[in-house]
């Protein structure tokens, strides 16, 4: 199943983006949820799914506390998603590692506050961190009935470094989890190669994120960019990978301002699918 993750193209509404993915040829949408109440508007985004005919297949929880209504903290922004998911009949939610560094602000003395990014060790004792670290997905998915899979991070460069801001973000580390969104753009940022870590977790992954990554660049068309995702989908068909793929770019390279370039991006991605995920005979 080839999906639309509605965050590609988040500067448009989201009754354009599913006319779009229906045009595109896409057979279905996952929901990024954020700060607008549409993607949070479960009648809203049930009509607009039978009304394009897209049904929405996976649901993003908000990695932004900023979602009007909605717990602040993660692991009650991850809560809300499930029962939102529920309501959608979708089957998975896709939920970020916890945070290791946060950004802090101090004032010294009448001086302009200075931000820096620090660990924050005794945040280890933050519920979302403690579930994570403690084995309670499982008991949550069997709970709701919904599968939770748990998304790698990208690095980011600082002083020529690359640094990692969230626990649990190496394929070994990964592997606690029951079941995986494998997210390649994240994958590039670190200077791994999407096939070899899928071969080290491939029995956790039922769901992909897939862009491509170049220059620095992040979530490109699959076709744009250093990444073999070619390869990459075609070790996903050889392993019989059931799950989802869900493209999800950035609305800038996706040409999100204009419709008609925007389209041939979209109808150039769902090609790119289906074209390596074709099962060799």
């Amino acid at each position: 199943m080839i999906l639309l993750s509605t965050g590609t193209l988040n500067t448009l509404g989201l009754s354009r983006i599913f006319a779009l993915a229906a045009e595109a040829g896409f057979d279905g949408v996952e929901i990024m949820v954020d700060g607008r109440l549409d993607t949070r508007d479960a009648p809203y985004l049930r009509r607009l799914s039978s009304d394009y005919g897209l049904p929405v297949a996976v649901v993003h929880s908000p990695f932004l506390p900023d979602v009007g209504g909605w717990p602040a903290d993660q692991l009650g922004r991850l809560e809300r998603t499930l029962a939102l998911a529920g309501e959608l009949d979708a089957p998975l939610v896709v939920t970020h590692l916890p945070y290791r560094l946060y950004i802090l602000s101090v004032a010294v003395s009448g001086a302009r506050p200075r931000r820096f990014t620090a660990p924050l060790p005794w945040l280890r004792r933050e519920p979302y961190y403690a579930l994570l670290r403690d084995g309670g997905l499982a008991e949550l998915e069997e709970q709701t009935g919904i599968t939770i899979a748990v998304e790698n991070m990208p690095a980011r460069r600082f002083l020529g470094r690359l640094w990692g801001l969230y626990w649990f973000n190496t394929p070994e580390e990964m592997r606690r989890f029951p079941h995986l969104t494998l997210d390649t753009t994240h994958l590039g940022t670190w200077g791994l190669d999407p096939v070899a870590v899928y071969a080290q977790v491939s029995d956790r992954v039922v769901h992909v994120h897939l862009s491509n990554f170049a220059g620095g660049k992040e979530h490109r068309p699959p076709a744009d960019g250093d990444l073999r995702l070619g390869d990459f989908l075609r070790a996903l068909a050889r392993s019989g990978y059931a799950g989802a793929v869900s493209v999800e770019g950035e609305p800038s390279a996706f040409h999100a301002e204009d419709e008609a370039l925007c389209l041939a991006e979209l109808r150039g991605a769902v090609a790119f699918c289906r074209e390596h995920l074709r099962r060799e005979r």
